[in-house]
């Protein structure tokens, strides 16, 4: 018999947070999450997204005092206010292959949502579509990119027969730098002399004036994506928190921003992909000794994530983003890096599709937003 604990104490959380590096300890391509990184998401007492969102930690036992499962149910005000629609979610999920387990988990789930007057639910986000989100359906084959999932194949299978639904899917695509054709970067530059003449500007974010510049591209962020499904606004306190973290990441080669004179409008954020180093962490600690894996990884790794390129509506048939894509490739190759994932893209954002396609991309794995209406499973 599975019995469902509510997370309400410091052991509960230890065995919430450790499960997934046991339930993946003999999977090659998972990527162990830093532990320190998975305690700052999950701390809802630090975690500047829960100024805006409730969430409550379940774990699966079984008879034998075994964990073999986890999830969270997650509120989000900042989703509900935005899109007027009154949906919660679930995320964090981790399970046996065992369709009871699952089941007793997503029942918890659904249960404190219903009595949070929810009316359905999308999922799994850790915890909003500004952080991890996605269940992966297709390309188990290779190790995630930084920020990226990977999970079990049987997940998919567990949420349909629960009766979860399709909302949306996500794409990612791997790009190699010997194949992005010239003509495009030419094109590119064509396009930049033009625009320059205009006002427009492209130039590296200046990393020591950080707080300024945190500031454009926090109103870049939320313009840019405000229609696209799912999305949720970022607070300041969130953002300036988010660019702390990946300023640590990156580099100014890879960070660029557009300004119409003067004007945010556009920018593009890659980051080298530290997944290739912390793969070897295989228990998310970085203490005594691991933590000396990570210096200098810049420099040891040769893939680089296309984590963000977002316009402004009005900037978005200009030509701009061939440029932050051009400029993005130019400062990959400087650092050294042969391959690229851009990701994730909607199934359903044209634009974005096709700038990928037409630079060399393909399509090499596919994650799944899942819905499930209180309504339409009564």
């Amino acid at each position: 018999m599975i019995r469902i604990n509510v997370v309400n104490d410091r052991n509960s959380f230890n065995l919430f947070l450790d499960f997934p590096y046991k339930l993946y300890k003999n999977d090659s391509n998972y990527v162990p999450e830093l532990r320190i990184a998975q305690r700052d998401i999950l701390d809802k007492k630090k975690n500047p997204f829960f100024q805006h969102a409730e969430a409550e930690y379940f774990i699966a036992i079984d008879d034998n005092g075994k964990t073999v499962g986890r999830i969270a149910a997650i509120t989000n005000d900042k989703y509900v206010e935005h899109w007027n629609e009154n949906y919660g979610f679930f995320g964090f999920f981790e399970c046996i292959n065992d369709q009871e387990v699952a089941n007793a988990l997503f029942d918890s789930a659904l249960n404190w949502l219903q009595e949070k007057g929810i009316d359905g639910l999308y999922g799994p986000m850790n915890p909003s579509t500004n952080d991890q989100c996605g269940t992966l359906i297709d390309g188990f084959d290779t190790p995630p990119y930084i920020m990226m999932i990977h999970n079990k194949d049987y997940y998919q299978t567990l949420l349909d027969n629960y009766g979860f639904s399709k909302k949306m899917d996500l794409f990612c695509y791997h790009l190699i730098r010997n194949e992005v054709p010239q003509k495009l970067l030419d094109l590119a530059k064509k396009i930049e002399e033009r625009l320059s003449k205009n006002g427009i500007v492209i130039r590296k974010v200046n990393f020591k004036d950080i707080k300024n510049e945190t500031r454009k591209i926090h109103h870049i962020y939320n313009k840019a994506w405000e229609k696209n499904w799912g999305f949720v606004p970022m607070t300041p306190t969130e953002f300036e928190k988010l660019v702390k973290e990946l300023k640590i990441v990156t580099t100014p080669d890879l960070v660029y921003i557009v300004e119409d004179n003067g004007e945010p409008v556009a920018f593009v954020a890659c980051l080298p992909n530290i997944n290739e180093v912390t793969i070897k962490i295989r228990n998310g600690r970085l203490l005594p000794f691991n933590i000396f894996r990570l210096i200098g990884f810049k420099k040891k790794v040769k893939s680089v994530r296309v984590l963000t390129l977002g316009l402004i509506e009005k900037y978005r048939k200009t030509g701009i983003d061939a440029c932050l894509y051009a400029k993005s490739y130019e400062g990959a190759k400087k650092m050294g890096y042969e391959e690229a994932e851009g990701s994730w893209i909607l199934e359903n954002n044209v634009m974005m599709n096709r700038a990928l396609q037409n630079i060399g991309g393909r399509v090499y794995k596919k994650y799944r937003i899942y819905q499930y209406n209180f309504n339409d499973n009564k």
